[in-house]
């Protein structure tokens, strides 16, 4: 198979994180001041889709790097249901970072602008500073992406580039807290900057290593017509990132599952033969990864794992297929690397079926407006926080 343009945006990523590390680096050091961290005592991290996935693979950085308790939340159910019920320790003592890459979704406008009601501090992470939800917040850490290779401008894939730079700034966000606030000495902080810029090589490995098989995978699964896919901690939100991909891409149901709900619930599938893609970083959760696995194969799923190169998830004897990521990585890092299999699964998959992305736009959907009747940019948004 020829690279597909989604193949071909995913191919960039390494060099994009190469180009914008720096950058960010300094952004995040002139928005997340000493100042502004001294006086933080919660995070709350917030967004939709995408924007909402990679907050959510960031509360481990900010729990263990900045060492503060961090919540993430749809904008959906910061905005309408916690934002009045934030913890009551001071003007500015909550941290809410709010995550838009075209800066105009009218949920997480929504949710900044409340948080800043609500007497929080209101960063907002966006590609679009001048945007709507740049004028609600109170800082704006900007995250726009350098413009595509020439032959890939003009093309609509499922994004990619920006959900990689939302996540390097959120975790860029976590050691500058860490720092300031005397969680990480200051060589440590460093380090921990220098294995991001490092991340660029491994996620070039990792595009190495899973690509074969996640076309193989996409040819034996040929007749399935949904996938399950499984994380827990930080790659939760890579298991919604994965299913989001496919569901872009390829038009196919596809569903997210924390990695011990799926022994509650998916396991009792009537469909025999779902695809079931269980996700791990040789972390904290591996140990249940390995048993579901074998849970998984003994009623009959077709199972394949995204694991580190010879971890003990990536050597389980009864996987169909290994989509391997390279090593080494740090558990809190490793969605940059987790979600590289499950997009090139996907984008294998609409190139097999011959599936136009985000179904052609068709049937009252559209590119203008937030994707038509779904009025994502145009949704009515409440002025009020209720309590």
């Amino acid at each position: 198979m020829n690279r597909s343009p989604l193949h071909q945006q995913v191919d960039t990523l390494p060099d994009l994180v190469l180009a914008m590390i720096d950058e960010l680096v300094t952004a995040v050091r002139h928005t997340i001041t000493p100042s502004l961290s001294q006086k933080i005592e919660r995070v709350f991290t917030t967004g939709c889709g995408d924007s909402y996935f990679a907050p959510l693979n960031a509360e481990l950085a900010f729990e263990q790097l900045a060492g503060l308790p961090c919540e993430p939340m749809t904008a959906m159910q910061f905005a309408r249901y916690a934002v009045g019920f934030l913890p009551e320790t001071g003007r500015g003592s909550n941290l809410v970072l709010a995550v838009s890459v075209s800066g105009a979704v009218s949920r997480t406008v929504e949710a900044m602008a409340l948080a800043r009601q609500a007497g929080a501090t209101a960063v907002a992470l966006t590609g679009n500073p001048e945007g709507p939800l740049g004028q609600a917040a109170e800082f704006v850490l900007e995250t726009a992406v350098p413009p595509l290779p020439a032959e890939l401008q003009g093309l609509i894939v499922p994004g990619t580039r920006s959900y990689v730079a939302s996540q390097l700034a959120l975790y860029l966000c976590a050691i500058q807290l860490g720092e300031h606030r005397g969680h990480l000495p200051k060589a440590t902080a460093n380090k921990l900057r220098r294995e991001l810029a490092h991340m660029a090589e491994l996620m070039a490995h990792t595009i190495a290593l899973s690509d074969k098989t996640t076309r193989q995978a996409t040819e034996a699964w040929h007749d399935a017509d949904q996938f399950v896919f499984c994380g827990a901690g930080p790659n939760l939100g890579t298991a919604q990132f994965s299913a989001a991909k496919i569901l872009e891409a390829s038009g196919d149901t596809a569903v997210a599952q924390d990695t011990e709900e799926w022994a509650h619930l998916q396991y009792f599938g009537r469909q025999v033969a779902t695809p079931t893609v269980f996700i791990g970083a040789g972390g904290w959760d591996e140990g249940r990864a390995l048993e579901l696995v074998t849970a998984a194969k003994a009623i009959g799923r077709r199972v394949a794992a995204i694991a580190p190169r010879g971890s003990a998830l990536a050597a389980h004897p009864e996987l169909d297929f290994v989509w391997e990521t390279a090593v080494p990585t740090r558990e809190c890092f490793s969605p940059l690397l987790t979600c590289l299999p499950g997009t090139l699964f996907a984008a294998y998959r609409a190139q097999l079926l011959d599936e136009p992305y985000f179904r052609g736009f068709g049937g009252g959907r559209s590119v203008e407006g937030g994707g038509g009747i779904s009025r994502i940019r145009s949704s009515e948004e409440i002025d009020e926080v209720r309590r």
